[in-house]
């Protein structure tokens, strides 16, 4: 039996973290341990309780999700960090993965979608909500066509094969789907996605999604 995931919540309205810890509470393999109403509160309670997961809003007052995301992963990088938003912000989907979160969802996903978020972010995973991923490429799309945005010189450190894998990862495709659709073990897809962090110099692989995204290497 799998051990439970630790659970932090962070929203700065009382009725959302009441509403999410009431969802989760019928689960058990995930266990709510903490909740914090301020960015501040989250950073205090990630150290004191060292949590598997973070799920957090990213507009609050005082200290943003944002840059409480940036500060925990700086304390603990082993702890994920998923952001919760009312809104597809292209912006904001930069941000935070540049800040280290490991996931990226709308409120409004279904309780369902949340518990597997919740779940696959736990084992590792980086997870992105598919209405954002999909706004965000197409934005950046139009962007690099418009401004011929070139891809950085670092891309020709990776061999071909770890480019398809970059190209699947910036897809918001899981290691599983990646070795999947190319014929890989798992194992052989995660000594990949390694080796590509170390390349491009990054230590976090929402960093490499984050790259692959906005030089449109999941694109056309």
């Amino acid at each position: 039996m799998s051990p439970k995931v630790k659970l932090v919540l962070v929203d700065d309205y009382e009725v959302q973290i009441l509403g999410l810890k009431t969802l989760f509470q019928y689960y058990s393999n995930i266990e709510v341990v903490g909740e914090a109403c301020s960015g501040e509160d989250a950073i205090k309670l990630s150290r004191e309780l060292n949590p598997d997961v973070v799920v957090m809003d990213i507009r609050m007052s005082g200290l943003s999700g944002i840059e409480a995301c940036r500060e925990i992963k700086q304390n603990n990088p082993n702890i994920k960090v998923i952001m919760l938003t009312s809104h597809a912000d292209d912006e904001a989907v930069f941000a935070s993965l540049a800040a280290g979160a490991d996931g990226y969802v709308l409120k409004q996903i279904g309780s369902n979608d949340l518990i597997e978020a919740v779940e696959k972010v736990g084992q590792g995973q980086v997870l992105l909500d598919p209405v954002v991923t999909k706004r965000v490429v197409e934005k950046l799309k139009k962007a690099i066509l418009k401004e011929r945005i070139d891809v950085p010189e670092s891309i020709n450190r990776l061999t071909d094969q770890e480019k398809k894998v970059l190209v699947l990862m910036a897809e918001g495709k899981t290691n599983r789907q990646i070795a999947g659709e190319l014929f890989l073990a798992e194992k052989t897809v995660r000594n990949y996605v390694s080796n590509i962090l170390q390349k491009l110099n990054f230590d976090k692989r929402s960093q490499a999604i984050a790259f692959g995204i906005k030089y449109n290497l999941g694109g056309d």
